[in-house]
């Protein structure tokens, strides 16, 4: 789903956050593949939203990620199209998201007049995707946690959108101190892991 990534080829700082990008778009992949016609409808984790609505809310995503890549990030969004279309959409702008971090050459991002060092934004990207490919997964009934490494790495973004009291992701749930990195994750996010 991505080319080969060097670590010559990433501006500084750009490395970990690329590598973090990477492991999130092959995690929601997998995701995406157990989406058939039939779940279009589904309501999704995501309050009010069915999985056609958090499709295309991952596509605007997808785009506004690849613009911050040149060091803004714009608004957009996607028109209704059929499920099909969609996916193969996602899997396109997937990988050119990748190729287009893989070519920035900003160190900051304008995200609505506030710059963000460019390592900061494929993180939070990271983040987004991942959380949405579990979304995915709850909404398919292929629930996969999310892996624990990658929820690892997840973790200090989550923690830093949910003390920030960004409105993107539902408020915190409580969890388990116990529980897997992912658990975490997708409670400081609002979601509600099984078993967690």
């Amino acid at each position: 789903m991505s080319p080969a990534m060097s670590a010559a080829a990433a501006p500084d700082g750009m490395v970990a956050g690329l590598d973090l990008l990477q492991r999130a778009l092959d995690y929601t992949a997998g995701a995406l593949a157990t989406i058939t016609c039939a779940d279009v409808d589904r309501p999704s984790p995501c309050a009010g939203w069915t999985l056609g609505d958090l499709l295309a809310h991952m596509e605007d995503a997808l785009d506004a990620f690849a613009e911050a890549a040149d060091g803004a990030v714009g608004l957009s969004s996607a028109a209704p199209t059929p499920v099909e279309v969609r996916l193969r959409s996602l899997q396109e702008k997937a990988c050119g998201l990748l190729t287009a971090w893989l070519h920035a050459t900003t160190p900051s991002v304008d995200v609505g007049g506030h710059p963000l060092p460019v390592d900061t934004v494929a993180r939070v990207a990271a983040l987004e995707i991942a959380v949405h490919g579990w979304d995915v997964r709850q909404t398919t009934g292929h629930d996969a946690p999310l892996p624990e490494p990658l929820a690892a790495a997840l973790l200090p973004s989550a923690l830093q959108i949910a003390l920030s009291g960004d409105d993107r992701f539902g408020p915190p749930v409580p969890v388990a101190v116990e529980a897997p990195a992912g658990a975490h994750v997708l409670a400081l996010l609002g979601r509600r892991p099984r078993g967690a």
